[in-house]
């Protein structure tokens, strides 16, 4: 457990154990973001890429009076321009009857003070543009939008076309 300055309010790392919680709060993050139908992962997935022998994510849990009260999820990214490490912030939520109460902050600032410890470059994350209440407390943070920027996505049937796409070279004789 990390102690915050919080009152009651406590973060904890995840552990294997826990990716059935993970998993219930990623549902409920794809309900507010009203994506639920994007959600195709599974505990076993989870378990395998998140405690895996090659970990893909760390999650943190925020918890108020023992129980679990919001997570951040996130991963190391690169920067060729900075010629450093960065984190990208894939998920961070606090349930909606919690919100207000700084604990999106908190968390937020750990990763934050996590990504200065390991001497990263940038924090990045992406919001829906209809997100005005994330989008205004992120602000209110001193973020700044990439509005130059958009993401692209190859998936699915596009990703295993684009993958089909390479041809290594002919054997070649010695």
């Amino acid at each position: 457990m990390i102690a915050t300055a919080l009152p009651n309010f406590f973060l904890r790392e995840a552990q294997a154990d826990d990716c059935a919680l993970i998993l219930a709060l990623i549902r409920e993050l794809a309900e507010y973001e009203k994506l639920p139908h994007e959600v195709v992962a599974s505990e076993a997935v989870l378990r395998e890429t998140l405690f895996g022998e090659r970990p893909a994510a760390e999650v943190i849990f925020a918890e108020y009076r023992r129980q679990t009260v919001g997570y951040a999820l996130f991963f190391g990214n690169f920067s060729t321009f900075t010629g450093r490490p960065g984190v990208y912030l894939e998920d961070l939520y606090v349930k909606p009857q919690m919100r207000g109460r700084g604990f999106g902050k908190c968390l937020l600032a750990y990763v934050a003070k996590l990504a200065v410890q390991r001497r990263c470059s940038r924090l990045e994350w992406s919001v829906l543009d209809w997100n005005e209440p994330s989008i205004r407390f992120y602000r209110s943070l001193g973020a700044v939008a990439m509005d130059e920027w958009t993401v692209q996505r190859l998936a699915g049937a596009a990703l295993e076309e684009a993958a089909a796409m390479f041809e290594p070279a002919a054997e070649q004789a010695s």
